[in-house]
């Protein structure tokens, strides 16, 4: 060989020698990072509807049984001081997804079937948030935050909607069970309708021949008590009225299964990778249809055998998480949208069944209430093997999990009115919030360390048709939740100091009452 053919064959060696260690160091060091990233969890929301803090065996109820959220409750960190931020649903179910107060958003009230979208689509949700740190998200169940933009063409595709907000999939009721649309929603089409036989809805008057709950009770399977009686379907009067989309048209009876199978379908074609699913659950929310497998289960009429079946629903959800082998890496969060209500419209035996059953538990008050029972409701964190067993007296709301889970994700998002508390969320820490601004109905009321603050409101103090005391009062209410839990006694003119030091910080976050407010002066 000679000199020049011996220099040339050492270049080559030594430029293919530095190609390999080049390539070599490149794939070790991208080894490193994905082995040191950690792995997301699967989330999971399960939330019900109307379910109250002492509905729940493992909250206090004992004469309604609950044994698979109990599960999770036993097996998780169970809140005594979890909050909705709404004692109705469409704000609280606002405030879930995106981390911020409803009454920030003056179009956040309980809406209509045809209202349009309450979440503008460029802000940022909890799915949307997720979306960028890999997750594939979907929503099976109640929606109640409208759609589209105010005139919906429901033969067509829908839009904007939870597809536009964050969710890659979604299989939806538009409202809730007793408003028209009485459809389901796939991904912004009704799933199953017949274009030959066009959907129309109006929530200002019926179309030509169709039947009322009013006018014509003897085609009533349930009778209305109050608002339910416009357009009927499946023998149900409902608020609202429709025309057309028979073949589309829900089985109420049929509603829990329809979405259990959903969501299990959901979680077992996305197992692969990190999943986020917000199972929104119709129960125990009128009308109370359970499926005929349930009907007098629990002795308590319709809503009490509603409850019993959501829990059915919960159990067989989890036990596909475990066939699956996914709740080691799943955390899951259970919580109601408001609190309890018996009588919501309908002659469903609710208040005559109840008997020793108490669904607001030690609470005072209920669905559409300022008091505690408006929205304190059962919260519970639950992930199989990264979460200990506790009970938790930390003050959580659910605005908070978007902050939480950022942090969970490593994503950079953040709020105004979030607060991170992943450590109280994963049990690692009792330090919750000092305060939080609650809601019922556009009336705002306040929570700080162990006090209550309610501010004087004009209006009934009971609403008759629900037999729920409002909390509004005339003059302001402060309540020491430590010593009276259950609100009897207010120390407003006693501690005058506590009061003011309360107004003073709720006015700090809140200000003076919005316009459409009939509050009285708070200052």
């Amino acid at each position: 060989m000679t000199k020049t053919n011996f220099l040339n064959l050492s270049f080559f060696v030594l430029l293919a020698l530095t190609f390999i260690a080049c390539n070599s160091g490149g794939n070790t060091k991208e080894t490193t990072i994905t082995e040191n990233k950690p792995a997301l969890p699967n989330i999971i929301f399960i939330y019900l509807d109307d379910l109250g803090y002492g509905d729940v065996g493992s909250y206090g109820s004992t004469e309604l049984k609950t044994p698979n959220i109990d599960r999770l409750a036993n097996g998780g960190v169970r809140f005594t001081n979890g909050y909705a931020s709404s004692a109705t649903c469409s704000p609280s179910r606002y405030a879930l997804l995106t981390g911020t107060y409803p009454w920030r958003n003056k179009d956040a009230k309980i809406l209509p079937g045809t209202a349009p979208l309450l979440i503008d689509t460029a802000q940022m949700t909890i799915p949307r948030m997720l979306q960028a740190q890999g997750y594939h998200t979907g929503v099976v169940g109640k929606w109640h935050m409208g759609l589209g933009s105010g005139n919906v063409d429901w033969n067509q595709r829908i839009a904007p909607g939870p597809n536009e907000v964050g969710f890659d999939y979604s299989y939806i009721m538009a409202a809730t069970q007793d408003r028209v649309p009485t459809v389901y929603i796939e991904d912004g089409h009704v799933a199953g309708l017949d274009p030959n036989d066009p959907i129309q809805v109006s929530y200002k008057e019926n179309f030509p021949g169709e039947p009322t709950g009013k006018d014509n009770p003897e085609l009533l399977k349930m009778k209305w008590h109050h608002g339910h009686n416009n357009s009927i379907v499946n023998g149900i009067p409902r608020i609202g009225f429709m025309k057309g989309g028979e073949a589309a048209k829900w089985v109420d009876e049929d509603m829990a299964d329809t979405f259990l199978i959903r969501a299990q379908k959901y979680i077992v074609a996305h197992k692969e990778a990190p999943f986020f699913l917000y199972y929104a659950l119709q129960q125990p929310h009128v009308p109370r249809t359970p499926h005929p497998r349930f009907a007098g289960k629990t002795g308590m009429g319709p809503r009490g055998d509603a409850i019993a079946e959501a829990d059915w629903c919960i159990g067989e959800f989890i036990n596909t998480l475990e066939k699956e082998g996914l709740l080691e890496n799943t955390l899951i969060v259970l919580s109601s949208d408001n609190g309890p209500v018996l009588n919501d419209g309908y002659h469903d035996d609710a208040e005559e069944k109840i008997g020793k059953h108490t669904p607001w538990g030690p609470l005072r008050g209920g669905k559409y209430s300022l008091f505690e029972a408006g929205t304190r409701v059962p919260f519970i964190a639950y992930w199989k093997g990264k979460i200990e067993p506790s009970v938790s007296d930390a003050m959580i709301s659910q605005i908070d999990l978007f902050a939480s889970l950022s942090k969970l994700t490593g994503s950079s998002e953040s709020n105004q009115d979030s607060k991170e508390m992943l450590d109280v969320l994963m049990g690692k820490s009792t330090e919750g919030r000092d305060e939080l601004i609650l809601e019922a109905t556009t009336r705002t009321a306040f929570r700080k360390g162990d006090w209550a603050m309610i501010p004087p409101y004009k209006g009934p103090a009971v609403n008759k048709q629900v037999n729920i005391e409002l909390g509004n009062a005339e003059e302001y209410q402060l309540y020491n939740l430590q010593d009276d839990i259950n609100q009897q006694n207010n120390l407003a003119v006693t501690k005058p100091d506590k009061l003011q030091e309360m107004k003073t910080a709720f006015e700090k976050i809140r200000g003076i009452a919005d316009d459409d407010v009939e509050a009285l002066e708070l200052k």
